[in-house]
């Protein structure tokens, strides 16, 4: 299993979720996406995005300057 990050500091809900869809898409099951975001509107829009698409939010962490999620591809 393998971990790739994603830099979506700077951008804008829903641009963080729609190019982390985009990077899961490329990665096999089991796999996990690590996304840096700045956009605090990001903490319940990666949740919803989880549910939503079955995908699991592993962790998360405020590091001050950026926002840090987790997920592994269902």
């Amino acid at each position: 299993m393998s971990e790739i990050v994603l830099d979506v500091k700077g951008l804008l809900c829903p641009l963080p979720v729609l190019k982390a869809n985009r990077a899961l898409q490329t990665l096999e099951k089991g796999d996990s996406l690590r996304i840096l975001a700045t956009d605090r509107s990001t903490i319940k829009e990666f949740q919803e995005f989880c549910r939503q698409t079955g995908h699991a939010l592993i962790a998360f962490s405020d590091q001050g300057t950026a926002l840090s999620f987790l997920i592994k591809r269902k």
